[in-house]
Formats: C-alpha cells, sequence, structure tokens
C-alpha cells in the first residue's frame, strides 16, 4: 500500500476536526470511506494512528509525528502546484504571520501589507493576532510561518529571533493620583494597593508581568483579566482599575487616550520581543521574502518609535529579487 498525498490531506482533516463525521463532512466523502483512509495509514505505518473517546478523536505520539509530517508534506506540494502554475518568475504563493496581542508588533500589520504589495504583489499575506503561546503552537505544527510573539526563552519546535526590547508602564484612568509626585517613575511596591486588570495567565506578557511582581514581593489584587486591547482600554478609562502594558501600546492606541501613564522601576518592567520560526520545517520562498522584509519594517519601526524601544541585533537573510 502506497502513502498518497489524498490519505495524508484526510488524515490531517480528521486531527483538525477532532471527528471522523465532521471531516467527511469538511472534504465531502462518506464517513466509511475516510474510516478506511485512516485505518490503511495505520496498517501501512503498524502504529495506531487515532485515539477515539466520547470526546471526539485525537492523535497518538506516532499520529501526532505523522501529523507535521504530513503538515510539511502537504504544504510542500501546495507551494509546487504554485509555482508551476506561475508563468512569470515572480515570487508567488501565501503567507501567514501571527502578530502578537498588547505588543509593538501590532504596529507592524499595516507596514507589512503595504510593503509586500509594493515588492510581492502575488504573494497573499494572512495575518493572525493571537496570544503568544497559541501562535508558537500554530508554527510548531506548520499552519503558521512565523510570528511576532513575546518571549526570548527556548520553546520546544520553534526558534526564537530576539528584534527588540520595550518597557512596561502602569496606565491609569485619568485623574488617578500616587505617593510619587506626578512624572516620576513609580516603585513595583506602589502596586500593591492598585487594582489591576490584566491578560489571561497563558499570556506571556502576563507571565512577564507576574514574574516581575514576584521578584518585587509584590502581590498584585487582578481585579479582571482581559484579552481585547479596546475592552481594555474602556475599563482602564472608565476608572475600573490600572493596567500594565508596553509604553508603546500606551502611547499609540486610541483607547488609552488621557489616560495617566507612569514608567515602573525598582526593579523596572522590560518584555522582549522575538520572531518565531520552526526549527524543523522548511520555510519556503515567499515566507523567506516576507520574513525579510518583516525584519526591515522592525529596524524602521525601531529607529522612529518615540516609546523607546531598544533593539536586539539581528541577521537579515537574504530575500529572493523582486520581479
Amino acid at each position: 500500500m502506497s502513502v498518497d498525498f489524498k490519505k495524508l490531506k484526510s488524515f490531517v482533516k480528521v486531527v483538525d476536526a477532532g471527528s471522523v463525521s465532521r471531516a467527511a463532512d469538511i472534504l465531502r466523502t462518506a464517513q466509511p470511506a475516510l474510516s478506511q483512509q485512516i485505518a490503511a495509514l495505520e496498517s501501512h505505518f503498524k502504529h495506531k494512528l487515532l485515539i477515539r473517546s466520547n470526546h471526539g478523536i485525537t492523535p497518538t505520539e506516532a499520529g501526532l509525528i505523522l501529523y507535521r509530517h504530513a503538515q510539511l508534506l502537504l504544504k510542500q506540494v501546495e507551494q509546487a502546484q504554485i509555482d508551476i502554475e506561475q508563468s512569470s518568475r515572480s515570487v508567488a504563493g501565501r503567507v501567514s504571520i501571527g502578530l502578537a496581542t498588547y505588543s509593538a508588533s501590532s504596529a507592524l500589520s499595516l507596514p507589512l501589507l503595504k510593503a509586500m504589495k509594493t515588492r510581492y504583489p502575488d504573494i497573499v499575506i494572512h495575518i493572525n493576532d493571537s496570544f503568544g503561546h497559541v501562535l508558537s503552537e500554530l508554527i510548531m505544527t506548520g499552519k503558521m510561518d512565523m510570528a511576532v510573539i513575546y518571549g526570548s526563552r527556548p520553546i520546544k519546535g520553534v526558534v526564537l529571533q530576539p528584534l527588540f526590547t520595550e518597557e512596561l508602564v502602569l496606565v491609569s484612568p485619568p485623574g488617578s493620583v500616587f505617593e510619587t509626585p506626578e512624572g516620576e517613575a513609580l516603585p513595583l511596591s506602589a502596586l500593591a494597593e492598585v487594582d489591576l486588570l490584566l491578560p489571561s495567565r497563558g499570556h506571556f506578557l502576563r507571565q512577564m508581568i507576574d514574574e516581575s511582581l514576584g521578584r518585587a514581593r509584590v502581590a498584585p489584587h487582578v481585579a479582571a483579566e482581559i484579552e481585547s486591547v479596546s475592552s481594555l482600554g474602556a475599563a482602564v478609562m472608565d476608572g475600573l482599575g490600572s493596567t500594565i502594558l508596553p509604553g508603546s501600546v500606551a502611547a499609540s492606541a486610541a483607547g488609552f487616550r488621557g489616560a495617566v501613564v507612569r514608567p515602573l522601576v525598582r526593579p523596572a518592567m522590560t518584555a522582549t520581543v522575538s520572531l518565531c520560526v520552526s526549527d524543523h520545517l522548511p520555510m519556503s520562498e515567499p515566507a523567506i521574502a516576507a520574513r525579510s522584509v518583516l525584519i526591515e519594517i522592525v529596524q524602521e519601526l525601531i529607529r522612529e518609535a518615540p516609546f523607546g524601544l531598544k533593539p536586539v541585533p539581528v541577521e537579515v537573510e537574504r530575500a529572493p529579487p523582486a520581479p
């Protein structure tokens, strides 16, 4: 029995859907036929690939390995089809890029789209604004090409290339008064009595905030966990509490216009923003082009930003020539 791309595509769809019946509906094929394809794959590889339960279907360890390889193979076949169909020598294809919430990376999307449209009009850019840990998982499994996320510590399955660091500040409702004079930095110890509105614990930014407060021996009072920048801005401006954000977001987001912004010290809070790519999946030619453009835009953002981003040296890979 040979393993064809149709069987691999069916297997990937079953894992993604978590159900044979849902995958059959998506693929518009009969459920028994789909089950036979999965059985054929299990017979060929001599391993059980899926675990079936009342809660749906999940891959076994062998199934997860096959899933990752299948993602790569199917992606390469899709890119090969695009390359073959192109009558010119222009770089073409699809590139997916994730941008972490609550960071200066949110300012990258529009310049990136403009630059890619000018230089590589045949590349379709898909931008995903989500949470750092989810984006890294999407890259590890081959569902996304790259992402700009918080953090520089090793993550299994991906490589992090630090781009810049940015300072975190306290953003409070208009009229907020603290013990230290207005305009001066606020020690972290002053946050013990402040109602804080923060991202959930799964967010990299929240983890960095908790670690910094822990080192300062401050037990924060978290009044609410909010994952939306617009909702967070509305809550702060309505007086429901203060938040901790990168200075770039506090300075540029319209929702915080008029808020009281104070630097934080003893110790200062800083966040590292990194480019995240797979450590085992090769990048397509369109992805390499997009990565090069993205790094150029990051460097431009650092030069022009009035809110003090600090660069981390990066090595720029030469992009393929634009048409």
